[in-house]
């Protein structure tokens, strides 16, 4: 055989193998994925990255694993899809798990394909992006399944901090497979078809007698509404995939690199008058704090994170001035955006995201307090709320603090207070900052002296207003120097520009130590 013949050859055996590899579990398995609109582990790759920009890694490897006569069933990649590409222009690493083959199982092999490209990740300092897809650990490889899962979760944990992780959740997700996910920094849902348990209902029903279907018990619904595992529950596989890239858009590469900064249309000193507007004078009636939030930042665009999950608080990204920030802000229609326990963990991981990727940390604060009642009590109200109080703490990044009304007692002191070394604080002319509302001071303060008067309603009344004027203000926050500025809401957006403008080169310390011991 002549040489060019031979070269042929070799070439020819590579098409097919390659030709193998890309049909997965096969066309019958590949059409049965793909009803009800999913898309296969390598369509959900096109959608996710840049055209063109895949770069497959560990393409034939395969299974080791003779037991059960499994030698009988070896898939080139052994389901799961892992490289790397581009979102934006911005280099990623990826995994895929391909349901079609052996239901996605983690094997050992599985598992080593995918650590070889988090690991490569955390070298490069670039985003780890993993689509989960999988039945679980792979019965057949016993204990070994189980270690590449340690590795994974090993993997996870190092990366924490460093860059970002992301997960999709697009499939059954269960057992151990549910560990890896709650460890990254963002988990996306799809809506009717992910599910995430620790145990399914089938053992659920044997252990404990109770009935509970997929959906109620682990779906996209219950996690981003009930228990917060998931941040985002998308409408489909597509739209989970472009969210992830929205996402990205907000976040560095890693945690030396600053987020990117945009082309932004919106002027710097934009007035937003609508403020005054949507803040009603009433101090207790509602109003949207998420009005407030879009008012004020670059088009009015706000990428809210766990939209609906503790609705009392509300996180997730914008820009100013084309500069990426967090925000935080009470959620005044909701519990009267009274602080929780669900409120504070949500806020207290956001906020330390952030931290940890040089994003600043901007807090919208209308807080009455921590929500009262032996629930919250019974369950660690306390250790909770610390969570928040040491996020705010700890967090080194630019952090500003704009009080638009009530701002009362502890809640005040832990929503990004001057005293948690906030750099900048706001108020409004409306906020209220003091111990607590004026009702309940009185009521303890002047108990006695509303007791003895000829007419206890009308003097309860005047001490009430004569507490309003003296305590429930701005002014005695701001003359102990609490508070760096009262300023006209329509000066909002200057305001918080001007300050990420002074605060960009902020360099901050803490004393050297190993790692915190945050309140859990």
């Amino acid at each position: 055989m002549s040489t060019e013949n031979l070269h042929l050859k070799k070439l020819n055996d590579l098409e097919k193998r390659n030709e193998l590899a890309m049909r997965g579990g096969g066309e019958s398995k590949l059409a049965k994925h793909k009803q009800g609109g999913r898309l296969t582990a390598r369509e959900r790759l096109d959608v996710l990255l840049d055209p063109g920009s895949f770069v497959e890694m560990d393409r034939f490897v395969t299974h080791r694993c003779t037991n059960f006569e499994m030698e009988k069933t070896v898939t080139p990649g052994d389901g799961v899809i892992t490289g790397y590409g581009r979102v934006n222009g911005k280099l990623v690493y990826v995994s895929s798990q391909d349901f079609t083959v052996i239901g996605g199982s983690m094997s050992r092999t599985q598992a080593n394909k995918i650590c070889k490209v988090m690991d490569l990740a955390i070298k490069n300092g670039a985003p780890f992006i993993s689509i989960n897809d999988s039945g679980g650990a792979r019965i057949q490889e016993g204990i070994e399944s189980l270690g590449g899962y340690a590795d994974i979760f090993s993997r996870n944990t190092l990366a924490s901090g460093v860059i970002p992780q992301i997960t999709a959740i697009m499939g059954p997700c269960a057992g151990g497979a549910v560990y890896s996910p709650s460890i990254t920094d963002f988990v996306f849902m799809v809506k009717n078809s992910s599910y995430m348990f620790v145990t399914g209902p089938d053992v659920i029903k044997a252990v404990t007698h109770e009935e509970v279907t997929k959906e109620d018990l682990g779906g996209a619904a219950t996690h981003s509404q009930k228990s917060g595992v998931a941040h985002f529950a998308t409408e489909d596989d597509k739209h989970c995939l472009l969210m992830i890239r929205e996402l990205l858009n907000f976040l560095p590469a890693n945690n030396l690199d600053d987020a990117p900064l945009l082309p932004n249309n919106d002027k710097a000193d934009r007035l937003v008058d609508g403020i005054n507007k949507i803040i009603p004078d009433n101090p207790k009636k509602p109003y949207d704090m998420l009005s407030v939030i879009t008012e004020c930042v670059d088009e009015g665009y706000f990428l809210e994170i766990h939209k609906h999950y503790a609705q009392n608080i509300v996180v997730g990204f914008a820009r100013f001035n084309g500069r990426p920030v967090g925000i935080v802000g009470n959620q005044p229609q909701i519990l009267a955006g009274c602080l929780n326990i669900e409120a504070s963990r949500k806020a207290a991981r956001f906020i330390r995201f952030c931290d940890a990727f040089n994003i600043p940390v901007v807090s919208f604060v209308d807080v009455p307090g921590f929500l009262p009642g032996r629930d919250q009590e019974w369950n660690g109200i306390i250790t909770h709320g610390a969570k928040l109080l040491y996020a705010y703490a700890e967090a080194t990044v630019p952090k500003i603090t704009v009080i638009t009304r009530k701002a009362y007692g502890g809640a005040y002191i832990v929503m990004g207070s001057k005293l948690l070394r906030s750099d900048v604080n706001l108020a409004y002319p409306s906020a209220e900052i003091a111990v607590m509302g004026a009702e309940g001071a009185v009521n303890i303060i002047c108990r006695e002296a509303i007791n003895k008067a000829k007419d206890p309603a009308a003097e309860r009344a005047r001490l009430i207003a004569d507490y309003e004027e003296k305590f429930n203000n701005p002014y005695v926050s701001a003359e102990l120097g609490y508070t760096d500025e009262v300023i006209d809401p329509a000066m909002t957006r200057k305001r918080i520009i001007e300050s990420l403008e002074m605060l960009k080169n902020k360099r901050d310390v803490l004393p050297p130590k190993k790692h915190g011991n945050i309140p859990l």
